[in-house]
C-alpha cells in the first residue's frame, strides 16, 4: 500500500470521527438543553424597583433601607424569577409620577412619592391564588420615610418574614414568602437576598462533552499511529 493511498484513508478516517463526534456533541447539547431548564428554578417574590427618570432599574438596596426623595416613582413587581438579571419589571411607565400624584400637593416638611403596585401574572401565582388588579398610588410622606414607609402608607397590610424580606403587599399572596420554584415542584425558602437565587444545576446524566472529546481524540491518535507504523514499513 502506497504512502499516498494511507494518508487518503486516513483523511477519511478523520473525517468520520469529526462528523460523529459533530453529532454527538449535537445529540448532548439538546439533551442537557432541556435537562437544565427542567432542573433550574427561581423564586417567587415581590421584587423592588426604582425609575431612574425614564426606565426601571433593580434596586440597590431594600425598601427599608432605601429613602426615595420627592417626586420620585418606585415600583414593586411580583414574579419569579433567579435573580435580579430576569426580575420582570413593573408593567407601569416608570416616568408615571406627574399621572400618578399631580393631584397630590405638596407640603412642608413631606414629600410625595408615586408607588406602582404589580402583582404579575396568573403564571407568577401561587396555587389557587389569583394576581389582583395593577394600581398605582401616591405615598404622601414624612421627609425621612423609606421606600417600605412610603408603600406601607398606601398598601396595607404588609407582609414580611423574620429576614425583612417583603412577602406579601395588600394581603397578596395570602401564603408563602420566597419560596424556590422548579417546574411543578416548591420548596419553601425564604432568600437571604432581594434576588433570590436559582438552583441551575444540572443531573440530566448521559456522557459528558470532555469525555467525547477525550474518545475522538484516542482514535484519531491511534489512526495517526498505524499510519507512521504502515509508512515506515512502506
Amino acid at each position: 500500500m502506497t504512502a499516498g493511498v494511507v494518508r487518503t484513508r486516513l483523511t477519511a478516517l478523520l473525517l468520520v470521527l469529526g462528523t460523529t463526534l459533530g453529532a454527538a456533541l449535537a445529540v448532548l447539547g439538546g439533551s442537557a438543553g432541556p435537562a437544565q431548564a427542567a432542573a433550574s428554578g427561581g423564586y417567587r417574590y415581590w421584587s423592588f424597583w426604582e425609575s431612574d427618570g425614564g426606565a426601571w432599574t433593580y434596586a440597590t438596596l431594600g425598601p427599608a433601607s432605601a429613602r426615595p426623595a420627592d417626586g420620585d416613582v418606585i415600583g414593586f413587581r411580583f414574579s419569579v424569577s433567579e435573580d435580579s438579571r430576569d426580575s420582570a419589571k413593573p408593567r407601569h411607565p416608570a416616568d408615571s409620577f406627574g399621572a400618578v400624584c399631580g393631584g397630590t400637593p405638596a407640603g412642608a416638611g413631606a414629600k410625595r412619592i408615586a408607588v406602582v403596585i404589580d402583582p404579575g401574572t396568573a403564571a407568577d401565582a401561587p396555587e389557587g391564588e389569583r394576581p389582583p388588579a395593577r394600581r398605582t398610588a401616591c405615598a404622601r410622606t414624612g421627609a425621612d420615610a423609606t421606600a417600605a414607609d412610603a408603600l406601607a402608607n398606601v398598601a396595607k397590610p404588609l407582609r414580611y418574614d423574620s429576614t425583612a424580606l417583603l412577602c406579601a403587599i395588600s394581603g397578596y399572596p395570602d401564603k408563602g414568602c420566597g419560596e424556590q420554584v422548579s417546574g411543578r415542584e416548591e420548596t419553601p425558602r425564604s432568600p437571604t437576598s432581594a434576588t433570590g437565587a436559582g438552583s441551575g444545576e444540572d443531573d440530566g446524566g448521559g456522557p459528558s462533552a470532555g469525555l467525547l472529546v477525550g474518545l475522538a481524540a484516542v482514535f484519531a491518535l491511534g489512526a495517526a499511529g498505524v499510519w507512521q507504523a504502515r509508512r515506515r514499513r512502506g
